[in-house]
């Protein structure tokens, strides 16, 4: 993981200073703005796995579709923030008159912002596979979320048309290629996944 991110980070070095500084902003803001979803998705796997354990498979198809349903709220306010407020945001950690700078942090935190409820279901999806004794679908998920990401970062990055805006793309494209891969595990393994 510590490799895609410093590939990520290597990347947008390549764009100059502005960008270097615009992503060390944005990307404060970003972590800052969906830590609570961390966080749920880190209670919401204790909920699991406490139902696992009492073999209650009814009780955490429940208690997904509900949490489901709280994250993506949660996630919805929280993106519209961080879209109407992103100038302000980034006003924080740079000073009024680095234009450049603010313009392109704003534009990533948009960008990002629009895309919080694909790393609110990621989340969902780590907990859910680690309390059901699944971890390596965490890794899965973990290994194409990052690595779509750097992939994406480099062959759209190379694009002239496209430039720097393909790095911010890459990151909730990997997002919701992983929750993807994970909910279509899910279903797949539906039964067994719940009554092992």
């Amino acid at each position: 993981m510590n490799l895609g991110i410093l590939l990520v980070q290597g990347i947008v070095n390549s764009f100059g200073e502005q960008v270097m500084a615009a992503f060390a902003a944005a990307v404060k803001i970003d972590a800052f703005a969906y830590m609570p979803v961390q966080d749920f998705g880190n209670a919401f796997s204790t909920f699991i796995a406490q139902n696992y354990g009492a073999k209650k498979p009814e009780r955490i198809r429940r208690g997904l579709k509900g949490a489901a349903a709280v994250s993506m709220m949660f996630c919805a306010v929280v993106s519209t923030a961080v879209c109407i407020f992103a100038r302000p945001l980034m006003l924080i950690f740079i000073k009024e008159e680095e234009t450049a700078i603010i313009a392109e942090g704003v534009r990533y935190l948009r960008i990002e912002g629009a895309f919080y409820f694909g790393i609110g279901c990621l989340f969902l999806l780590y907990g859910f596979y680690r309390a059901l004794g699944r971890p390596y679908m965490s890794v899965v998920l973990t290994v194409f979320s990052l690595g779509t990401r750097v992939l994406l970062s480099y062959l759209l990055s190379a694009v002239p048309t496209i430039g720097v805006v393909g790095i911010w793309w890459s990151i909730p494209i990997g997002w919701l290629l992983a929750d993807l891969i994970g909910i279509v595990y899910y279903l797949m393994n539906k039964k067994k996944l719940l009554n092992d």
